[in-house]
């Protein structure tokens, strides 16, 4: 008689741990979607409250426009739904905002220095509550006029400055 092969039981426990990776990757898959959707959520509501105040410097219904073009665009992000979500706004997200989409300031006034806007900080001093905004609405707004004319955004780096070019259609919509 043939000696007896164990290839079979070892066969069968490398596809039960193939298995168990597949279910374990789709599991994360799962909670990570799960997570994703709630934050979404989350952003919403956040979103939904700040069209709710009386008192906005933003009026409502760009509020919507804002939220309702990133839903449009499928695009998930709470700071897409709070702009205009052109290639500036794009661009600076990526700079100036953490994770939670929240200001960085220090980075934000870096930019502006780099492009021309001296002392922003100085120029609007306001901390009262929101002013975190009204400085990246504000700023984006002289940034905006400067980077139409001039062509380029300049980024900070730490060698110098990244020079970023504007796409044509961009430009001509925002030259004055």
């Amino acid at each position: 008689m043939g000696k007896k092969s164990n290839q079979t039981p070892r066969i069968l426990e490398d596809q039960r741990v193939d298995e168990a990776d597949e279910l374990a990757r789709i599991a994360q898959e799962a909670i990570e979607a799960a997570a994703q959707e709630r934050q979404e959520a989350l952003d919403d509501a956040e979103i939904e409250a700040q069209i709710a105040l009386p008192a906005s410097v933003v009026k409502a219904n760009y509020k919507r426009k804002y939220r309702d073009r990133a839903r449009a665009a499928g695009i998930r992000s709470k700071a897409a739904k709070r702009s205009a979500w052109d290639w500036l706004a794009e661009t600076l997200a990526g700079e100036i905002l953490t994770e939670k989409a929240k200001l960085k300031v220090d980075a934000f006034v870096a930019i502006l220095e780099a492009n021309g806007i001296e002392a922003p900080l100085t120029r609007w001093p306001s901390q009262t509550p929101g002013w975190e905004g009204r400085l990246r609405m504000t700023g984006r707004l002289c940034l905006q006029r400067i980077v139409a004319e001039a062509g380029v955004l300049l980024i900070p780096t730490e060698d110098g400055f990244e020079e970023l070019v504007p796409p044509a259609e961009w430009v001509a919509k925002h030259l004055n």
